[in-house]
């Protein structure tokens, strides 16, 4: 198979070339988010696999489909949810315990996921 062919670096302005998957060329690459980070492997390398799915499921079934993250209980807020996140993130030492699983709306879990990264850089 043919190299990938190289394209625009995604930094602004930058005339630079890049074949990455994120897209970066080498005088900005630390700007890559670290989603595609080389070594953080797929989703099912990470855990989330068929067993992941299936407890997912659980989950959301057990907690109703709405929302149980901190934000919404304590506002009365009702939302519906479609995801299932950690209350003890697993870089923090959390486990897939359904114990430590909740139901979460998907923008809940944007924030959530955004405030653990930046507590996780500041770590590093």
């Amino acid at each position: 198979m043919p190299p990938a062919a190289k394209r625009g670096c995604r930094a602004p302005m930058c005339p630079g070339l890049t074949s990455e998957r994120h897209g970066y060329c080498t005088q900005h690459e630390q700007l890559a988010s670290g989603w595609n980070a080389p070594g953080r492997g797929t989703a099912e390398q990470r855990g989330y696999d068929s067993t992941w799915r299936k407890l997912a499921r659980t989950i959301l079934k057990r907690d109703g489909y709405r929302c149980r993250c901190a934000e919404c209980n304590r506002l009365g807020r009702v939302l519906p949810a479609g995801e299932v996140d950690h209350r003890i993130p697993k870089f923090e030492g959390g486990t897939d315990d359904p114990g430590n699983l909740y139901a979460i709306h998907p923008d809940c879990h944007k924030r959530k996921t955004q405030a653990e990264a930046q507590r996780a850089r500041s770590v590093q």
